[in-house]
């Protein structure tokens, strides 16, 4: 699987190269994905521009994903879904279930907003 990853100060924001998403990439994913909760920068944000068809394992998979950085106190947004890829991801009941923005600046800018509120949460 390909993946290009540009790491700023508060997210890593990767896009994956590929047109599909399937169940048997996400081994590469989690490859990818989990090393960065062991860093300082810990958030992602996921672009899914490219991807044109998602099976419903993969998408599972994206919320197992975004559940374990969740719980480690990093946010994981997805942005820039196709259309075709938000039908089949909603279809299957798993829309609902993830965090996404239509735009890479609106992810973006749900990270910082996370962010935030860990620092205020942290400091009550």
């Amino acid at each position: 699987m390909q993946f290009k990853i540009d790491t700023s100060e508060k997210f890593h924001a990767i896009q994956i190269k590929e047109p599909v998403l399937s169940a048997n990439m996400t081994v590469d994913l989690d490859a990818c994905l989990m090393p960065l909760l062991q860093q300082e920068v810990k958030n992602v944000v996921l672009i899914l521009q490219d991807i044109q068809n998602i099976d419903n394992a993969a998408g599972e998979h994206l919320v197992k994903l975004q559940h374990q950085f969740y719980e480690q106190s990093a946010s994981f947004v997805i942005c820039c879904l196709q259309k075709q890829v938000e039908k089949e991801l909603d279809g299957a009941g798993l829309l609902e279930l993830l965090n996404f923005a239509p735009t890479e600046s609106e992810a973006w800018d749900i990270v910082h907003m996370e962010e935030i509120e860990r620092e205020l949460g942290d400091s009550l």
